[in-house]
């Protein structure tokens, strides 16, 4: 047995959507009692953090329907069935932003919201940069702007609420780093 390990009794599910399912587990806990779980799975994701040769990141600007709100984050996207993470992460690249990138780094995996969600995001980072003359087109419900910055601006607008999710100020502190070794 896993350490505090919860042994599901039954499971409900809620909602079957094209990008996420919801269920409710009965679960026994450690101490021999039982809870409900409230369980999102997802097929999990990538984001990249794309460096142009000049030190700047490549961002996008979007609207987020939860937050009612637009936000300046790294491009990202679902994994399609069976997809390797490294194939999104170059094709989410191109849509979003119009860049193939030469050179493309994992530098790490991590569970977005482990207290009801299995979500799993792949972090990349794009090197050696290029535009794409033809770049495959954005979903038919993806509207964004793609916004360069450097570190310094990409701090600020963490500062200022423009960047306001995880995953992408993870990529700003992370590529902080990166570039003052570089």
């Amino acid at each position: 047995m896993k350490k505090y390990e919860e042994k599901s009794i039954s499971t409900t599910p809620i909602y079957d959507g094209k990008v996420i399912s919801l269920r409710v587990d009965e679960v026994t806990l450690p101490n021999g009692k039982t809870s409900k779980r409230e369980l999102i799975k997802h097929p999990g994701a990538v984001a990249i953090i794309p460096i142009t040769a000049e030190g700047k990141l490549v961002f996008v600007e979007q609207y987020r329907k939860a937050l009612e709100r637009s936000l300046i984050e790294t491009p990202a996207g679902k994994l399609e069935p069976g997809e390797q993470p490294e194939i999104t992460a170059r094709r989410e690249l191109e849509e979003e932003t119009g860049y193939a990138c030469g050179k493309l780094t994992h530098i790490q995996s991590f569970a977005t919201s482990p207290g009801f969600a299995n979500e799993i995001i792949h972090v990349f980072v794009a090197e050696e940069l290029s535009k794409i003359e033809n770049a495959a087109a954005l979903d038919e419900d993806e509207f964004v702007e793609v916004v360069e910055a450097t570190i310094e601006e990409a701090e600020e607008m963490m500062k200022n609420g423009q960047i306001f999710d995880a995953k992408t100020a993870y990529s700003v502190l992370w590529a902080k780093e990166y570039l003052q070794k570089r």
